[in-house]
């Protein structure tokens, strides 16, 4: 979930991230994997985005892992086997504040192999750099910050001043979904308005896609119990009643039963 939150800003809001990361404000276009020959090695965290000059690999990972190094030397050489005459730009942005080594690792060594690649770890971040543009808000929360409530709520009146109701929801509900890495639920709901985020479709959807996987081990367990409670939790995270009756299989008659039954108001 927290893979498609960032790869929907990196997509939607890349003049912002070009001018974070690559310091000057252009247009990047998304690259797809398939052009570069060969299957991703994990697509959902790869995010490829390119100009006319310059091409742009960002991983976000809220985990580290011992394969990232090699990820981006392989991921180098296909963009330069397609690219030639392209710079490359490549960051690994971590979400999550953790101890591990991984996180530290900027370069692949192999024999005489050599790469180095950029690491940037959010909590280290001063928080300013997140605040200056609306595609990095959601991100601002988990920089480095004393205070994330604060900050959360700072963002949410950044969010209340953009005049694009449609970019509004998105971006609050892209904050909404980040600050839960940092932040209790009850916290994030009492400075984000609920009705922003339900009135996003990017909210909707990757809350539908969460939503599928859930139900997938359920089903692959054979548990009925299991679909109900998916369904149960996606309806309390605003997944509407028809979205969750597609997803799950339910009719639409029970999931509007399970809804009135956490309402209190089963007879509705």
């Amino acid at each position: 979930m927290f893979d498609n939150v960032c790869k929907f800003l990196a997509e939607t809001f890349s003049s912002d991230f070009a001018t974070w990361l690559l310091g000057e404000s252009i247009t990047l276009t998304e690259l797809s994997p398939s052009e570069l020959s060969l299957e991703p090695i994990r697509a959902d965290a790869l995010i490829l985005l390119q100009s006319y000059e310059v091409v742009l690999h960002l991983e976000f990972q809220t985990q580290p892992k011992a394969d990232i190094p090699f990820r981006m030397v392989d991921y180098w050489l296909r963009v330069y086997r397609r690219f030639k005459n392209k710079r490359m730009r490549q960051v690994v942005i971590y979400l999550q504040q953790t101890n591990s080594e991984f996180v530290q690792q900027t370069t692949f060594t192999l024999e005489e192999t050599f790469h180095r690649f950029e690491v940037i770890r959010l909590w280290e971040q001063p928080t300013s750099v997140f605040l200056e543009h609306p595609g990095l808000l959601p991100f601002a929360v988990l920089s480095q910050t004393n205070n994330r409530t604060a900050t959360l709520q700072q963002v949410a009146q950044e969010i209340s001043e953009i005049a694009d109701q449609r970019i509004q929801n998105n971006i609050a509900a892209s904050a909404f979904i980040l600050a839960g890495l940092v932040l209790e639920k009850e916290i994030i709901q009492q400075l984000l308005r609920r009705e922003l985020m339900q009135e996003s479709v990017t909210y909707q959807a990757i809350l539908a896609e969460g939503l599928a996987e859930g139900l997938a081990e359920g089903r692959a367990e054979g548990r009925a119990e299991e679909v109900r409670r998916v369904a149960i939790n996606s309806l309390k995270e605003g997944i509407s009643v028809e979205i969750v009756a597609r997803v799950t299989g339910l009719s639409l008659e029970q999931v509007q039963q399970l809804a009135s039954e956490e309402t209190g108001n089963p007879g509705e």
